[in-house]
């Protein structure tokens, strides 16, 4: 594909060519455990679909292509089994460096899971630049990056972390997650190795779970890719399928996500009901200025903190119409969540109270309806 070609464009014809057999203009769905072999160790290119599919491998060539930067896509069949594979090829006494509010799910997979394999797990704060580089040992093997952060909408300079990361010879991980390949491409701010939980706004209908690593150092790929040979966390045909069906529309979506959330920030950040708003794209957000200079937009993510009580914060919930109380993100319905007991419950008390993820908080997800119909939701049920 020409590298000079726009998101809306590449969103659309990412990882499809014509099927050569029929012509047909959409990647058929090959739902297949596995594949004649005219010989022993002799065949086309595939032999178990494991390993690899022709309608994973298009899905994996559309994550390459819409992650600015990227000559290699792998897919998952979640963003936790994508984690996984990364840290998988480390090695016991391996450092980590994570953000601190990094997602519950992603805390608890590295606090619960890994860190009894002898990896050193450090979560700190990387907004604080000196506090990272005191971190960031010889022994430091990967500095893990999520920017925008859930839920408290920190913006991380991903330059900054990529130059760290590299004067101790670690790599750079960034969940892109939240910003999306559209909003914001850390390949070319210095990553090694993006992720996402294509579950969110790469599916983007709130219907499938999956994963993704988009990375350009050939080397890494293939270790990555022996590890989701070897363990198996891969999406099924028919998953692929659905998501490089999402993927055309990925952009368009985005653009609309990200107006009706410039609205919505807006709007609640002059309501006498809200304490405070974290939205990168308001003024009044600590790394406004990081974000203008990273980002190409702000997203669909907006978390703010209600003045009152727990009990005040039920009411309102109870009280919405068009926003739905549940976990997840990225669909183009609007949601709302209540992270302290939701999506971040997993995360150690002591650490939700320093972040600031209490029970006031709340985190929406803001769709791609109306916005009025979104701001008269929020009216009525603040109201």
């Amino acid at each position: 594909m020409q590298p000079d070609l726009k998101p809306k464009t590449i969103a659309v014809h990412a990882g499809t060519e014509p099927e050569p057999v029929t012509g047909a203009i959409m990647t058929p769905i090959f739902m297949t455990s596995t594949f004649v072999q005219e010989a022993p160790g002799v065949h086309k290119g595939y032999d178990y679909s494991r390993a690899d599919n022709p309608t994973r491998e298009a899905h994996e060539k559309a994550l390459a292509q819409i992650e600015r930067g990227c000559d290699f896509g792998l897919a998952f069949s979640s963003g936790l089994a994508a984690e996984q594979a990364i840290i998988q090829t480390l090695n016991p006494g391996d450092r980590i460096l994570v953000c601190d509010d990094v997602y519950g799910g992603t805390g608890r997979l590295f606090r619960r899971l890994y860190a009894k394999y002898n990896l050193d797990f450090q979560f700190i704060d990387m907004s604080d630049l000196e506090l990272v580089k005191k971190t960031a040992t010889p022994n430091t093997k990967l500095v893990w990056v999520e920017s925008p952060t859930n839920p408290t909408m920190k913006v991380i300079d991903i330059a900054a972390m990529s130059k760290i990361a590299k004067s101790v010879g670690a790599k750079l991980v960034v969940d892109n997650t939240f910003a999306s390949p559209v909003f914001q491409s850390p390949m070319l701010l210095g990553a090694d190795i993006v992720m996402h939980s294509s579950t969110k706004y790469i599916g983007g209908h709130s219907d499938m779970i999956g994963g993704a690593l988009m990375l350009k150092d050939k080397e890494l790929y293939e270790q990555l890719k022996f590890v989701q040979f070897a363990a198996g966390a891969v999406p099924s045909p028919f998953e692929s399928f659905m998501f490089l069906r999402s993927i055309k529309t990925l952009a368009v979506r985005m653009e609309q996500h990200a107006k009706n959330s410039q609205q919505i920030a807006e709007f609640l950040a002059e309501h006498k009901k809200v304490k405070k708003v974290h939205y990168p794209g308001l003024k009044s957000h600590p790394q406004h200025e990081l974000a203008k200079r990273q980002m190409s937009g702000f997203s669909g993510m907006v978390s703010f903190d209600m003045n009152g009580t727990y009990d005040d914060v039920v009411k309102f919930l109870k009280k919405l119409k068009v926003f739905t109380l549940a976990e997840s993100l990225g669909g183009v319905e609007s949601l709302v969540n209540h992270p302290e007991k939701m999506t971040h419950a997993s995360v150690p008390e002591e650490l939700r109270k320093k972040l600031g993820i209490g029970p006031t908080m709340l985190r929406l997800s803001v769709g791609i309806e109306d916005v009025s119909d979104l701001v008269a939701d929020l009216e009525q049920a603040l109201a």
